[in-house]
């Protein structure tokens, strides 16, 4: 009986690590600030990807902002088969897309922390409806 324990156990937990994180653990309230600082110009005030840069680079044949409302994200930046980990959200973020593959219209953005990327990512997720 132990052993069937412990080897559930040791599945269980195998199933846990090996899952990709979609829950961060940064602070929604605290990436809220930093997404109206950062990124609502392009994104929105709610992530739809409906801020007026985002809006008018739409209007010019450019392709529109990512909307974090739906949290379909398709880069898989570390190649792992699971795109759109916290992962992955960190280092479009960090490097910009066009380095993954995606649009050249997301720019790297520098000097973040990492407690400033959890709180952001955090936010990110938090969006999804």
């Amino acid at each position: 009986m132990t052993r069937i324990l412990t080897t559930t156990f040791f599945i269980a937990a195998l199933g846990f690590v090996a899952l990709p994180s979609v829950a961060s653990a940064g602070d929604v309230a605290a990436g809220n600030t930093k997404f109206q600082q950062l990124c609502v110009s392009c994104h929105g005030p709610g992530g739809k990807g409906d801020g007026p840069t985002g809006l008018a680079l739409a209007a010019a044949g450019q392709p529109a902002p990512r909307d974090f409302t739906i949290g379909d994200f398709k880069l898989d930046t570390d190649n792992d088969g699971t795109p759109g980990t916290d992962a992955d959200l960190k280092a479009v973020v960090q490097k910009g897309a066009l380095v993954f593959g995606g649009s050249a219209l997301m720019a790297p953005v520098m000097g973040l922390s990492e407690t400033d990327l959890d709180d952001l990512i955090a936010f990110i997720r938090s969006l999804k409806g």
